[in-house]
């Protein structure tokens, strides 16, 4: 089963400032009009229904069994999202935090996950590989794609947080460019999955707070949020 994955950037959307232009999130305070338009022309790009979740920094993982209409309302309370039907977009959105996809190509199976420190530390990850394995996946021949967000050089926290997130993940512990403490999630988890036997692990390196194409809520506070999206391609 051939397996998609896109990851947005800020471009090519209907959403004027501060959340220019192609915020893809109801929650952050856009005009309505502006997402709903953004979310069509992703589902009109990617061919597939989407679905999106509402995100709240937690563990709760969602088993997609049916497409969503073009109007469904966001999976409340929740930062995971699995399926094993083909043709079904998983989004998690995100503006510094980690889009994380996951799939088991041989088992057909997919997840999206929404890895903040808050969901990393508290253990999203390891929930939706179990999710993932209840479909049938097996941690040994899955893939996972560990999106673009803050970096460890970038992202400083008071040095009781940092102990705090390592003790949960560990690997998470760095510092800064500028010398003070800071969280690497991408790292954490990255350790995170190798301990789960997950088989291949890969990443894009890019930083949210240093890259303009892309959403960061660090750098702009008031801003969109991007998407990572997965999906099974049965064609």
């Amino acid at each position: 089963m051939r397996v998609r994955r896109v990851v947005s950037t800020r471009e090519g959307g209907r959403s004027r400032a501060p959340y220019s232009s192609f915020n893809l999130s109801a929650g952050v305070g856009d005009d309505p009009a502006a997402e709903a338009l953004n979310r069509g022309r992703l589902r009109q790009e990617l061919g597939v229904p989407v679905v999106f979740l509402g995100q709240v920094h937690g563990t709760r993982v969602e088993t997609v069994e049916a497409a969503p209409g073009p109007d469904a309302p966001d999976v409340p309370d929740t930062d995971a999202a699995v399926t094993a039907v083909p043709g079904i977009g998983l989004a998690v959105l995100a503006a510094d935090c980690v889009p994380v996809l996951l799939a088991d190509p041989q088992a057909g199976v997919v997840g999206a996950a929404h890895a903040g420190r808050v969901g990393a530390a508290s253990g999203v990850l390891p929930a939706t590989v179990a999710a993932m394995e209840a479909l049938g996946a097996r941690p040994p021949n899955m893939e996972v794609l560990l999106g673009p967000a803050i970096c460890g050089g970038c992202y400083e926290v008071p040095a009781a947080m940092r102990a705090e997130v390592d003790a949960q993940l560990p690997g998470s512990a760095v510092r800064t460019r500028r010398g003070t403490p800071g969280i690497d999630l991408r790292a954490g988890l990255y350790h995170q999955l190798v301990e789960l036997g997950v088989g291949r692990i890969g990443g894009d390196p890019r930083c949210t707070l240093e890259s303009r194409e892309l959403f960061s809520h660090r750098r702009d506070a008031r801003t969109g949020r991007q998407a990572g999206i997965i999906w099974l391609d049965s064609r």
